[in-house]
């Protein structure tokens, strides 16, 4: 069977001027301050190689946040049995410092023995915040998802939360969504979930997929006012398949959303027809109605660069009027390609 990773793998993203969001050009153009279109040339994460190590072949997933002074990054890392969560540190968030593993399977957990994948820590909403994480009820409170066979997300996956009182080390608490309780698309199995809080509501966007092959992803919203009791919105999938051409006519998947003056916006990747992955945008007035952006923002690069496969699975933060964007950057050739964590960011380097 194509598993996900195969399916996910040419043109570079096009510099243009700097914008500042809340200038006058990025009022007039609405698209202007979320684009990041000048590349780091290398990875700034890439798998260790380290034999037995969590991520001894490659990096995935990305999610930053600012604390301590610092920038934190947290990533998975497959070490050719599942997923486990890793988190590193940096001062500029180009160089970073492996801190070691913070979600580790549990082989005598059946819902985690072959894997544990922590997507997204609740934090600041704003665009141009640092991205300080925010606690509920004096702990931090994360989303994690986790596959039940080894292998590169094999199966159905669940999503559930965590707990923490320093966000390294992670108390796992219930599974909250199963792809058996929900609707056509996503019975195929859950993938990303991405966590914010806005007023007394909680909301989980994630993607799903259908059952059977070839399968489409897309993403949806549950909401809690509770982390106990979440409710799927009657209007899920928020995010569809576009039409044949559309670069998510495959896959429209890994939400990341923020605010920014008065609207939304959700990071997302899409899967094309042509195979390659990019990372897109659409916009919404609130929470629960997003248009997509006619744009890419994120494009794979030519061939040779680091990204010439996928560019994907986007992470962004604001530092130094700048917008950073984190994506998972794929070359080279399934089942030897390299995938490690890639940076753009909204100024030249």
């Amino acid at each position: 069977m194509i598993d996900r990773r195969t399916l996910l793998g040419t043109a570079a993203a096009g510099a243009g001027a700097l914008v500042v969001p809340g200038s006058a050009r990025a009022m007039a153009d609405p698209i202007a301050p979320y684009r990041t279109p000048y590349k780091y040339p290398k990875l700034v994460l890439a798998g260790s190689g380290v034999k037995g190590a969590f991520d001894e072949k490659a990096v995935d997933c990305p999610f930053v946040f600012s604390a301590n002074g610092k920038f934190y990054l947290t990533h998975v890392g497959f070490d050719g049995t599942g997923y486990q969560t890793g988190i590193c540190e940096s001062d500029d968030l180009v160089n970073w410092r492996r801190l070691g593993v913070i979600m580790a399977r549990d082989p005598s957990d059946p819902i985690t023995r072959y894997n544990i994948a922590c997507a997204s820590i609740l934090r600041e909403n704003d665009l141009m915040s640092p991205a300080r994480l925010i606690k509920v009820n004096g702990r931090y409170l994360a989303a994690w998802h986790a596959y039940p066979s080894a292998g590169y997300e094999e199966g159905a996956a669940v999503i559930g939360l965590a707990w923490s009182d320093d966000f390294i080390h992670w108390e796992r608490g219930p599974v909250i969504l199963r792809a058996e309780d929900g609707a056509e698309w996503e019975k195929g199995g859950l993938y990303k979930p991405y966590l914010i809080k806005e007023g007394d509501t909680f909301y989980l966007f994630y993607n799903a997929k259908t059952t059977g092959t070839p399968w489409h992803e897309q993403t949806g919203l549950a909401t809690s006012k509770d982390l106990k009791t979440w409710r799927r919105h009657p209007a899920n999938p928020l995010i569809r398949n576009g039409g044949p051409g559309a670069p998510d006519s495959r896959f429209a998947s890994d939400p990341v959303v923020v605010r920014h003056r008065g609207q939304w916006a959700m990071f997302y990747f899409g899967l094309a027809q042509d195979g390659f992955a990019r990372d897109l945008l659409a916009i919404g007035d609130n929470l629960t109605d997003f248009r997509k952006v006619d744009e890419v923002l994120v494009d794979v690069g030519p061939p040779g660069s680091i990204d010439e496969k996928f560019a994907h699975k986007p992470a962004v933060i604001w530092h130094d009027g700048a917008l950073y964007h984190f994506y998972c950057a794929v070359s080279g050739k399934w089942p030897n390609d390299t995938r490690g964590l890639a940076v753009a960011r909204s100024k030249p380097w």
